[in-house]
């Protein structure tokens, strides 16, 4: 079961950015520590998948929409195209994980507005 920490919220929606990418791209996941307790640490786990994924050519995730992309999930493999696993998982995973982060630090007093959020325009 999951930690409802916003740490642990935020390291999971970067281990979803950083999988989905690499998965796609037919490359290794980076290995993260799930150590990250600080705003400070939080931001460099944040910047290393960010640093990844700037990585990754847009050449390396074209026409991956139909490649297989095959997940362990309760111990089973569990094989999906390149779309439905981008669209129909790891979007969704994401962006659970980054709201319910959102929501944690909110609930917790940091002021933060839908701004913050979604960026400013």
């Amino acid at each position: 079961m999951y930690q409802a920490s916003a740490p642990r919220q935020v390291q999971i929606a970067c281990d979803t950015a950083k999988g989905a990418v690499a998965r796609l791209a037919g490359v290794e996941i980076p290995k993260h520590e799930d150590t990250e307790k600080t705003f400070d640490e939080l931001k460099e786990r944040i910047a290393r998948t960010l640093a990844f994924i700037a990585t990754v050519k847009v050449a390396q995730i074209d026409g991956t929409q139909d490649k297989e992309i095959v997940l362990k999930l309760q111990g089973k493999d569990v094989p999906t195209k390149g779309m439905t696993y981008l669209l129909g998982r790891a979007w969704p995973n994401f962006y659970f994980h980054a709201t319910t982060a959102y929501n944690i630090l909110r609930h917790n007093g940091v002021e933060l507005g839908k701004g913050d959020f979604i960026g400013a325009p």
